[in-house]
């Protein structure tokens, strides 16, 4: 491979890795009625929640998360902590 063919190369994959970040909605960058009206609107959604940290985000009464349920959390935004709700395992559950 010439020079040129690399560095090309890792020119696409620094623009896809990018562009892949971005796509996530940050919920830092966001109001809290922001971040609640995007799970209302899209039943769901997985939203990045700090610099390397992200989930699934629901509503309360969802079926999004079957066979897990719709816990209670919070989630840091532009004005401050969000209470959302997230996919977790029922209190109890277990595997084999």
């Amino acid at each position: 491979m010439t020079i040129r063919k690399i560095a090309l190369c890792t020119a696409a994959m620094l623009i896809a890795a990018t562009g892949f970040a971005e796509a996530r909605p940050d919920t830092r960058k966001m109001t809290c009625e922001q971040a609640q009206a995007l799970i209302r609107n899209q039943n769901g959604a997985v939203l990045t929640t700090g610099q390397n940290t992200y989930d699934r985000y629901v509503q309360q009464f969802s079926s999004e998360c079957y066979p897990q349920v719709p816990t209670s959390a919070y989630v840091n935004t532009s004005d401050g902590p969000c209470p959302l709700y997230r996919c977790e395992e029922p209190v109890g559950s277990f595997t084999n």
